[in-house]
C-alpha cells in the first residue's frame, strides 16, 4: 500500500492535542502506520548525563502521531487535502490532491 505522507511533507494535524495545527515530518514509520511531525506530540524524557548531554536532564523529544491523523498540505490552498496517486503516460506515479493539484510525484520510471 502506498503511504500518502513522506518524509519533509508539510501535514495538517487533523486529530487530537494539536488538531488543527501544521509541521513538517521528520520521520515516516511505515511498519506502525505512524509518523513523527516536528514540535508536535512532546513529552518529557529523563536523560542520564553522557557525553552529548553532560548535564542531564529533563528534555523534549517528538513521539509518533497515527498516520490516518494528518493530511498533507494542499499548496494551492494551503489546507490539508486527501490526497489520490495518479500513473502518468511516462509511468511516473504522482500524489495529486482532491482537487486535481499535483503535490509531489512518489516514483520515475
Amino acid at each position: 500500500m502506498a503511504l500518502h505522507i513522506k518524509k519533509g511533507d508539510t501535514v495538517e494535524i487533523i486529530a487530537g492535542d494539536h488538531k488543527g495545527t501544521t509541521g513538517k515530518v521528520l520521520r515516516v514509520i511505515p511498519e506502525k502506520d505512524r509518523v513523527i511531525v516536528q514540535g508536535h506530540n512532546l513529552v518529557k524524557k529523563h536523560v542520564r548525563p553522557s557525553r552529548k548531554n553532560p548535564q542531564g536532564g529533563r528534555i523534549n523529544v517528538e513521539q509518533p502521531i497515527h498516520i490516518s491523523n494528518v493530511l498533507p498540505v494542499n499548496p494551492k490552498s494551503s489546507k490539508g487535502s486527501k490526497v489520490r496517486f495518479k500513473i502518468e503516460k511516462d509511468g511516473s506515479k504522482k500524489r495529486v490532491a482532491v482537487d486535481g493539484s499535483e503535490i509531489g510525484v512518489v516514483r520515475k520510471a
